[in-house]
């Protein structure tokens, strides 16, 4: 019966950040979302990726979109025609290779023959 006698502790209800006129603090929010960039010059400016798809995919699709941007290049590269055949059409002066290179080359050449590759 002792403890009903006691005061009871006061609670401090006094705001931690100060009053702003205006309820400017709960605005602030609202203002910030109004100001926010749009989606496209998030994009342009690289923040967001321009991709559609779900967060989850992104990074498959980065990730498939370099292994067809390497295979394209390696299709080119094979395309493309060898130092002596540029040499003989006259678009070098002379076999940009070294030595071991070309030694290299004709050891692969001669191996492909041997397998029947070449």
């Amino acid at each position: 019966m002792a403890d009903q006698n006691k005061p009871q502790p006061t609670v401090d209800e006094t705001p931690i950040s100060p009053i702003r006129p205006n309820n400017e603090r709960r605005n602030s929010l609202e203002q910030h979302l109004q100001h926010r960039p749009e989606r496209s010059e998030l994009i342009e400016k690289n923040i967001l990726p321009a991709s559609n798809a779900a967060p989850g995919l992104q990074e498959k699709q980065k990730e498939l979109e370099k292994h067809m941007r390497a295979d394209s290049l390696n299709d080119k590269i094979s395309h493309r025609p060898s130092p002596e055949k540029l040499i003989q059409e006259g678009v070098l002066h002379e076999d940009p290779r070294s030595a071991e290179e070309k030694y290299e080359e004709a050891i692969e050449d001669e191996y492909a023959k041997r397998e029947g590759g070449a």
